[in-house]
Formats: structure tokens, sequence, C-alpha cells
């Protein structure tokens, strides 16, 4: 197996291509980590396994996502994201990006 760098790191705000909503980057697997019954039934789209995929809080929501990197671009329109689990994860946000409050392996 190769090794791939992710694109999007812990504390990048993120826009889905496909669903149109903006988040925040609180995890990175480097390959899909979820169940085969997952996937058939939430990524319809069939993307990628052996590519990276991020766990992401979505903005105006308590929602949290399990994303493939394909479905993910920069955000552009800037701004902070509003969700209950912001200020637990990070510390603050600077230059476009949160600071976690934990250390990220």
């Amino acid at each position: 197996m190769s090794t791939r760098t992710a694109l999007f790191s812990v504390g990048q705000i993120v826009h889905h291509r496909r669903f149109d909503y903006r988040g925040v980057v609180i995890d990175v697997d480097p390959v899909f980590d979820g169940t085969d019954e997952w996937y058939e039934q939430m990524a319809r789209s069939r993307p990628p396994k052996d590519k990276p995929w991020y766990h992401v809080l979505v903005h105006g929501s308590d929602v949290q996502t399990y994303v493939a990197e394909r479905n993910l671009e920069p955000d552009t329109e800037g701004g902070p994201i509003v969700h209950p689990h912001v200020d637990v994860i990070f510390e603050g946000l600077a230059d476009g990006e949160y600071i976690s409050r934990s250390k990220v392996n």
C-alpha cells in the first residue's frame, strides 16, 4: 500500500462539494475506517476507501459527518463554524484555521 498525504488537516475549515455545507475537520483517517454496512448505506457515490476520510463538525448544527476526501474542498466563505463541540475541541480560530486544545498525533 502506498503512503498518501491527506489534503486537509485537523482544524481546517472545509466545504462539502455535494451537500453544500461548511464544517471543520476534527480527525483524519488515512483510509476508510467504517463498516461495510455503513459504506453501502451512506456512501452512495462510492468514494474510494483507500484514500483519506474526515470527521467533520457541520456548521449551524450539532451533526458530525464522515466524509471522503474527494467530496471536500477548502472553504472560501470564511468565518467561524457554529457547532456545540467547537469550543470543546478547539481553543480558538487563527488565520482561518482552528487550533486544537490537545496535541494531534
